[in-house]
């Protein structure tokens, strides 16, 4: 199924060459060079996805990335530069679904877009359907939908594909490293993307994230989900 993907770099070079390899794959590409453009297009017509540069003229990637956040749960790749770990944090926690560092290999960026874009239509990695609930808190996987006390949980795919896994294996520590590799399906990468979506999944679903009850830290290991009793 192909989409409409907005290339967002102020570096024409950049986004030539990205949206010619996504075309390649069949996608509707569209490039702009600003952050006030990549807004007003983005909630005039919301696309598919967004392949966000972080540093643009007018707006930063992480104000587009947090005022689009605020209207329409569009996926969301960030593009950062080459070492900048606090750049990659901060892009993960104002609501990107993933990153790619500079250089990238288009190749790479294009197969990252397939992998989110194959989240974000409902297409888990934790794989089939069927519906998690514990104590007020009901997952649907087929559906893609998560639900709290009735109330609807906005969750960016990759948040949905972490809860959903850490659901269906109550109580079993997972390391960052392999939740890394069965949530993200990465052979290697930054653990601090794990942290991240744990703490944005907390800040959604735990009364007090500070003092969590769902996502618990198992210390020297990483997480685990810790079932609730209804009425707890």
């Amino acid at each position: 199924m192909n989409s409409r993907i907005l290339v967002v770099d102020d570096d024409p070079t950049v986004s030539e060459v990205v949206a010619r390899y996504l075309e390649r794959d069949g996608h509707e590409v569209e490039c702009v060079g600003d952050g006030v453009e990549a807004l007003r297009r983005a909630l005039a017509h919301p696309p598919d996805l967004m392949v966000l540069d972080l540093m643009l003229p007018k707006i930063d990637g992480l104000q587009v990335c947090r005022k689009l956040r605020e209207r329409w749960p569009v996926p969301v790749i960030m593009l950062t530069a080459l070492g900048e770990e606090i750049d990659r944090v901060v892009g993960l926690e104002t609501g990107a679904d993933d990153y790619v560092t500079k250089p990238f290999s288009p190749r790479e960026l294009a197969l990252r877009v397939q992998s989110v874009l194959r989240r974000a239509r409902g297409a888990s990695v934790t794989g089939g359907t069927g519906v998690l609930r514990d104590a007020g808190l009901v997952v649907d996987v087929g559906a893609h939908e998560v639900r709290l006390e009735d109330e609807e949980v906005m969750l960016t795919a990759r948040e949905f594909d972490l809860l959903a896994h850490l659901m269906r294996n109550p109580r079993q520590a997972f390391s960052r490293s392999a939740l890394l590799n069965q949530v993200w399906e990465w052979s290697f990468g930054d653990s601090s993307t794990v942290t991240v979506h744990v703490r944005r999944l907390r800040e959604k679903i735990e009364p007090d994230p500070t003092r969590p009850r769902r996502i618990v830290t198992v210390w020297g290991v990483g997480y685990r989900y810790e079932p609730l009793e209804d009425g707890s």
